[in-house]
């Protein structure tokens, strides 16, 4: 990119990874293979954006609602968890990033659940660059279950309070959320923490979304202007 357009580098890209079973259909490939692809591609991208400057990293990696889908899918997904997660935790380490893993893990199978906490608890807890992964997330749930934490230690529900009980606490709200594939809605994605971040819509399929596409959405992110609801 040229400088002019990375003058604004954003501190928190969020990322919508939509589109890996649709790549490996028109690959005539399982759509395991798409979750493959984009794993890989997935971890590209946490490379790049560590390049250009990004301190935050929140990739949807599966929500809530994708839990309903086929058995075989989600074992297929269980299964590149348990095969790849330690080995990128460790890459990723020693690249000098700090790892973070959003969502309710007690939906997860105990194996997986065992494999993703062995490799948060390797990471170091703050780092200059911070590569957050929500899995078994939903935003819904995200908020009430903060809310439910709140009134618990006994703090009156404010803005404040309730951002600090909700599973991105300590952590910016996304100043850019990119979704790939075509669709045009978060999904139950950080819709708290999304309410004045720039939306950015890619009709790539995720395991296609190249490191040249981050840097046109960090282009197109340094050209808006945020006022923020101000004038």
């Amino acid at each position: 990119m040229a400088d002019s357009q990375t003058s604004r580098i954003p501190r928190h890209v969020a990322i919508i990874m939509d589109g890996n079973g649709r790549w490996a259909k028109k690959r005539l490939l399982p759509r395991s293979a798409g979750h493959n692809a984009g794993m890989n591609r997935m971890i590209g991208l946490s490379e790049r954006a560590k390049q250009l400057g990004i301190h935050y990293l929140t990739v949807y990696a599966l929500s809530t609602e994708n839990l309903a889908r086929p058995k075989d899918e989600l074992d297929g997904l269980y299964s590149l968890i348990k095969k790849y997660f330690l080995k990128n935790v460790d890459k990723l380490i020693k690249g000098g990033a700090a790892l973070r893993v959003i969502g309710d893990l007690s939906l997860l199978p105990e194996d997986v659940r065992t494999v993703i906490e062995d490799g948060v608890a390797r990471s170091p807890e703050e780092a200059e660059f911070t590569f957050v992964i929500a899995l078994a997330y939903g935003s819904r749930r995200e908020i009430v279950g903060a809310c439910g934490a709140a009134a618990a230690k006994g703090l009156a529900i404010t803005e404040e309070t309730l951002s600090a009980n909700l599973y991105t606490g300590g952590i910016p709200d996304p100043d850019l959320i990119i979704r790939t594939g075509g669709e045009l809605r978060l999904s139950n994605f950080l819709l708290w923490q999304a309410a004045y971040a720039e939306l950015y819509f890619s009709d790539v399929l995720f395991p296609d979304f190249s490191d040249e596409c981050l840097d046109d959405a960090v282009a197109e992110f340094s050209r808006r202007t945020r006022r923020f609801g101000k004038v």
